[in-house]
């Protein structure tokens, strides 16, 4: 990858340093609840949290396009924390919804 500049990492530490943003989704997706067990115990090392927060920049902000599962993909309190601006994604993501059903209806 590193023709693209993309830089593959599995350490949650290294990931996150210097970062502006980081976002997360549910670790186990609707469909794929066999499976479970098994991806929250690998992705358990990657959960986000205040303290995950603390090794990216310091005006970095946090991301989930939500419903978030507190205490597995997040801590219980990083939806709150200062620098989750996920009630205002969630808030963008129903007015982009509503232009564009608006686009769609063509009015």
């Amino acid at each position: 990858m590193q023709e693209t500049g993309v830089t593959f990492t599995e350490d949650l530490k290294a990931a996150v340093q210097e970062s502006d943003l980081i976002t997360t989704d549910v670790w186990v997706s609707m469909g794929d609840e066999g499976d479970s067990e098994n991806r929250i115990k690998e992705f358990n090392p990657y959960q986000v949290s205040p303290a995950a927060m603390d090794l990216a920049k310091t005006d970095a902000i946090f991301l989930h396009c939500l419903p978030a599962i507190r205490g597995r993909e997040v801590s219980e309190d990083m939806l709150e924390d200062p620098r989750s601006k996920v009630w205002v994604q969630a808030e963008n993501r129903l007015h982009a919804q509503k232009a564009l059903l608006l686009k769609l209806l063509d009015h």
